[in-house]
């Protein structure tokens, strides 16, 4: 031992009453400055040591609150030591109809085909596929991940929720096997703490090769493979032990989400995951210089060119389907992928639950036979699919699922479920237009020109891209048409004008995502959205149309009502919402108004077309230009139903419409279904309190002016009532006649009244003024002469103005003499083009004599025009009249009322040798006034409206 330290001297702590002595040490005393260096730096270090020993107290306080709390979540948690029994522990699992019919039993997987095998008999590439894709760390955490738990808090705390679980294959076979369904499916933070805690046990007592072999002989790889065995049996014909590297990271990526990555419903899917599989080997054989397995010496290295391969030979591999035959295949796979989106697959099949689902077995009979037997006759025209679903309005129940023509033809695609699948919806989304646009303002009597229109392909003016032509599907253009006649006939020009009006990503898609569709992601729509140039699925859509049929009020599809396990708990309960407002009760009852008048569709689709049902219902038709979809959507209040019929591999059908496709198994199957729901007393639909009728003019679905030709009764919300009579297409206007502009107090000196039609869309303005079809529609109406249409604004002081006046003279001036001269000014301010004097006979001639044509020089100052000989003029009253015309067509003129009283001429008699006297003269006869040009109303005619 060294020398002992020596002992420390006992500090001095002086009594209370001492005081210092009050002596002032004298000023530059040596040492001073040193000295208080000295108790600075002393204080830092206590203030540093006092940190240190706080740091150290926080430190030791959480560690023991940690392990205070970790063996308190310890004593609750289930043994670990059970973890092989509680492996391989199977219980039936049953899904049940709405009757309580068994549909399909879930039993061991594979059905005796599961073999549990040892980690050696595994093929390494599934170790390591296993561990990029699943828990890169694995070998060297402690069964969880601390940097990946962090990283998975701090991502669910900047996004607002649960994005990111950080699980390690540790924790997720604590959840797989030891904790109880209910808790297993719960996203919180108390059940992450417990599945950490029981990892943490787990890795104490079993080694990582035992986790592992656990993980890969439980995990649910699809299709009912359960267990890496019967995967590479079911897949690929072969034992687990013999994957290879394109096999092994394929099977991989399954467990995730078996449902999704199914090979033989979702094969695009499902490989693009094996892609990312992929992918991520190969960045963790170059981040750890290839990738140690635990049963094998050497390591397994994937490098690009390796996973090339192992994509196109997994691309290229002819997958099989498995032979499975149960009741209603789609809708019982539905309702397992609903199970899997909730509980981890293994728990589904330990559990012994009995899942009861909305499933009306008539119904769904009835539906797969009607859809069956007419894709069959239509198959000489290409059409190959079908789809059906059925939807309860107010309670969202699905009562029936018919997810393809045929589940067993591989021809067809027929495993997958076309209900769930996105698809162009052609016209039958327009009524998701329209009520964003009674949103904005509209009406089912505004007004919309069905013409040759172009529009900025995005919607966005400042589109420099081609225009976007859209046309209707007859090929023909229909003139002024209201909301209602437009989408009942499902005219195309007239939605895209409502979706311009509207908005992409500011009225239809959120008006869409209210209705419960989440597939219109893109960022890049265009105004082809609304004639269905995205893709919703027939399970969203139908749910869509079940909401106007709930009168707004949206109840979210529901397939399970219940789920008990073995032991007779109940785990899940289905209790119904009361469902969210998500428009407007008016609204939807407006949407339901048009899609049920008959009378209303029948220019398009005929008075007496399959969508007519003996009872009201709403319905709408839609077809993909390229005839590769088409669909029918439709609705009592009873029953919402929706069908698709096309094929699924995207080849297009032979001129089949939504009409003749897909309407004739909507109208079957929706009369069936009124019947055996409501025992044929169908329910009516309820007008809500704030729905008011009023007359409208049948052409413009303004309140009729006293030229509209034709009225009818229109329906609207109490707050959203048509436009007034003077915003009808016949107008009256005083009008400043140099600028065409509407008079105002700015410019009142040349003005007129003029009968207008009163229309503001550019392309209209250009159809009836250059095409015989416009040209003859103005007619029909009651102009039959130049058209002018009602000025978009007045005139202001700073337009182009006239300057014309009769230097001189005055109204009602006697002119005595002759010939007699005329001064005036005839100017502009702008666009002069020429002048002409005229005159007439009356105060209001019928038709003028030109004394002055064409005069192109203005006259800007008071200056002779023209020295009027009055010999041939008659005595009496006459009307003078300039008459300026400008560069765009317009015109100004100026009038004066002048008595002509000039001494006439006595005619000298010519001497003639004959006898006979000469004939006595004739006075001139003065001329009678022909009638104005005033613009004649139209006649009213008793044409309907529509």
């Amino acid at each position: 031992m060294g020398a002992q330290p020596p002992a420390p001297v006992p500090p001095f702590y002086p009594p209370a009453s001492y005081a210092p002595p009050s002596a002032t040490p004298p000023k530059g005393r040596a040492g001073a400055g040193s000295s208080g260096w000295r108790r600075s730096l002393g204080c830092l270090l206590r203030l540093v040591l006092i940190g240190l020993i706080l740091l150290i107290l926080v430190f030791g306080a959480a560690a023991t609150f940690l392990v205070f709390q970790y063996f308190s979540i310890a004593r609750t948690l289930p043994d670990v030591s059970t973890l092989r029994e509680r492996a391989s522990h199977f219980e039936t699992t049953r899904i049940l109809d709405r009757n309580g019919n068994v549909l399909y039993e879930i039993l061991d997987p594979n059905a005796g085909r599961r073999t549990y095998v040892p980690l050696q008999k595994i093929s390494p590439y599934v170790i390591a596929a296993t561990i990029a894709t699943e828990d890169k760390e694995f070998y060297n955490h402690p069964g969880f991940d601390p940097l990946a738990i962090a990283r998975a808090l701090w991502q669910n705390y900047t996004s607002g929720e649960v994005v990111s679980g950080a699980s390690t294959i540790t924790q997720q076979l604590a959840r797989m096997l030891l904790l109880e369904p209910e808790e297993a499916a719960e996203r919180t933070y108390q059940r992450k703490a417990r599945e950490i805690v029981l990892a943490a046990e787990l890795t104490r007592r079993y080694s990582k090769d035992e986790i592992l072999e656990l993980f890969l002989n439980e995990n649910n790889y699809g299709n009912l493979a359960y267990g890496i065995e019967a995967a590479a049996e079911t897949y690929f014909n072969t034992t687990a032990d013999q994957l290879n590297l394109a096999q092994a990271s394929f099977l991989a990526g399954i467990p995730q989400a078996p449902s999704v990555y199914n090979i033989y419903t979702n094969r695009e899917e499902t490989l693009r995951r094996h892609k990312q599989v992929l992918v991520l080997m190969y960045q963790l054989s170059r981040e750890k210089n290839c990738i140690e397995v635990s049963n094998n010496v050497q390591p397994v290295c994937v490098d690009a060119a390796a996973a090339t391969r192992a994509a196109q030979e997994i691309e290229a591999y002819s997958f099989r389907p498995p032979v499975v035959t149960y009741r209603y295949p789609h809708w019982v796979n539905y309702i397992r992928s609903l199970l899997e989106e909730r509980y981890d697959a293994q728990t589904i099949y330990r559990s012994g639950f009995t899942v009861y689902t909305t499933l009306d077995p008539g119904l769904q009979d009835q539906a797969q036979q009607i859809v069956s037997q007419q894709v069959a006759s239509l198959s000489n025209l290409n059409v190959q699919n079908g789809a059906l679903v059925a939807i309860r309005p107010a309670t969202g129940e699905i009562l029936a699922m018919v997810g393809s023509a045929d589940f067993d033809n591989a021809a067809i695609s027929g495993q997958i479920n076309m209900a769930d699948v996105p698809r162009q919806p052609g016209s039958s989304i327009k009524p998701i237009t329209y009520v964003a646009a009674f949103e904005k303002g509209w009406t089912p009597s505004t007004l919309i020109w069905d013409v040759p229109s172009e529009f900025p392909p995005s919607g966005n003016p400042s589109d420099n891209r081609p225009p976007y032509k859209p046309v209707n599907y007859d090929g023909r253009f229909h003139g002024p048409v209201t909301v209602r006649t437009a989408l009942a006939n499902s005219y195309n020009v007239p939605a895209v004008k409502a979706l311009q009006f509207v908005g992409i990503y500011d009225g239809l898609i959120p008006v869409a995502r209210r209705l419960g569709i989440t597939t219109l992601t893109r960022d890049d729509y265009g105004l082809s959205l609304t004639l269905g140039g995205g893709e919703v699925t027939l399970l969203e859509m139908t749910s869509a149309f079940a909401t106007f049929a709930n009168n707004g009020r949206r109840v979210p599809p529901v397939a399970i009502t219940k789920i008990v396990d073995y032991a007779g708990n109940v785990v899940y309960e289905y209790r119904q919402p009361p469902g969210e407002q998500v428009i407007r009760p008016e609204h939807a009852y407006l949407i339901t108004s048009i899609l049920s008048d008959n009378q209303a569709r029948t220019p398009m689709f005929g008075a007496n077309s399959v969508l007519a049902l003996p009872f009201p219902a709403a319905a709408k038709t839609g077809t993909t230009n390229d005839f590769r979809d088409n669909w029918t959507l439709g609705y009592t209040p009873d029953v919402a139903v929706g069908v698709w019929v096309g094929n699924a591999d995207y080849t297009p059908m032979e001129g089949v419409s939504g009409l003749t496709g897909a309407a004739p198994i909507w109208s079957q199957f929706m009369q069936f279904a009124e019947q055996s729901l409501t025992g044929g007393n169908p329910t009516p639909f309820i007008r809500p309190a704030n729905i008011v009728e009023r007359v409208v003019c049948a052409i413009s679905g303004t309140e009729p002016s006293e030229w509209c030709p034709a009225q009818r009764t229109e329906v609207f919300a109490a707050d959203q009532l048509p436009p007034s009579k003077e915003e009808d297409l016949w107008k009256k206007v005083n009008i400043d006649t140099w600028t065409g502009l509407r008079a105002s107090p700015q410019c009142s000196g040349f003005t007129s009244d003029q009968f207008a039609l009163n229309v503001s869309d550019p392309w209209a303005k250009k159809w009836i003024l250059e095409t015989d079809q416009g040209r003859e529609w103005a007619r029909s109406v009651g102009f039959n002469d130049t058209i002018f249409f009602v000025p978009e604004r007045e005139c202001r002081a700073e337009d182009p103005r006239p300057n014309i006046y009769f230097a001189g003279l005055t109204e009602d001036q006697a002119i005595l003499t002759s010939p007699f001269d005329i001064y005036a000014v005839v100017d502009a301010s702008a666009e002069f083009r020429r002048f002409r004097l005229e005159w007439g006979p009356g105060n209001d001639p019928g038709e003028w004599k030109a004394l002055i044509e064409d005069a192109t020089n203005p006259v800007k100052q008071p200056d002779r025009i023209y020295s009027w000989n009055l010999d041939d003029v008659p005595r009496g009253n006459i009307t003078l009249r300039i008459y300026m015309e400008s560069t765009s067509g317009r015109y100004a003129e100026k009038r004066i009322h002048l008595k002509i009283q000039a001494p006439t001429p006595t005619p000298t008699p010519t001497v003639t040798p004959s006898a006979t006297p000469p004939p006595t003269l004739t006075p001139t006869p003065t001329l009678t006034p022909l009638p104005s040009e005033t613009p004649v109303p139209p006649t009213p005619s008793p044409t309907s409206g529509g």
